[in-house]
């Protein structure tokens, strides 16, 4: 059985985006539905956390550092074949300054982690999967989070390149989650169709790596 690990932001997670929502069912978010592409030559283990970043740290909402926590989930699923990345959103806040060759440097940084983990349950190290968000809307003053505006917006739609760059030199898989998926209602995250057209992407990309 191969072990895909999802490391994500709340579009892993499954926040809901309409105004009465809160999270996606697992069979409607695309760890889950996946999942239920791949079969059970496959174990996918979802771990998504709204407000993660790369590589900063949130004074508004703490503990979302993804580098900082990516070493303890490698190190709790191990043996582990596959590593999805799927970060960048909230490293657009503005609150953070950071150009978007910065974020894609943080993604650098979590895929040198993965890279050189000391994994002791394998001999050699996970592939990775490096998934570029999805761009946001176009209305972002209806955006109900404070941190995210339309200079975030004009930001994330400039990542899939480096992110690509990223993949290129590091020997990584690469897929842009804007290609096949948009936003819902709040401006940020993905309703249930477009978790259903990133997981079909995200499973044929699984499927040619292995």
């Amino acid at each position: 059985m191969k072990q895909i690990l999802c490391f994500g932001d709340s579009n892993t997670f499954g926040s809901d985006p309409s105004p009465e929502g809160f999270r996606h069912p697992y069979h409607l978010r695309w760890p889950g539905i996946v999942q239920q592409l791949l079969g059970e030559e496959f174990y996918v283990i979802e771990e998504g956390m709204g407000g993660r970043t790369t590589v900063f740290s949130d004074p508004l909402e703490p503990m979302r550092c993804g580098i900082s926590y990516l070493p303890v989930a490698l190190q709790s699923h191990q043996p582990l074949d596959l590593v999805i990345l799927s970060l960048g959103t909230n490293d657009c806040k503005g609150m953070f300054s950071a150009s978007p060759r910065v974020i894609a440097a943080g993604m650098e940084r979590l895929v040198q982690t993965v890279q050189w983990f000391p994994f002791s349950g394998q001999t050699k190290p996970p592939k990775i999967l490096i998934v570029s968000p999805i761009h946001m809307g176009k209305q972002m003053q209806q955006c109900p989070f404070a941190s995210l505006d339309e200079e975030s917006a004009r930001k994330v739609e400039q990542l899939a390149p480096l992110y690509k760059q990223v993949a290129e030199q590091h020997g990584c898989a690469f897929l842009d989650a804007s290609m096949v998926a948009k936003p819902g209602c709040d401006q940020i995250h993905m309703d249930a169709d477009s978790h259903a057209a990133l997981a079909k992407e995200i499973a044929n990309k699984i499927k040619e790596l292995f």
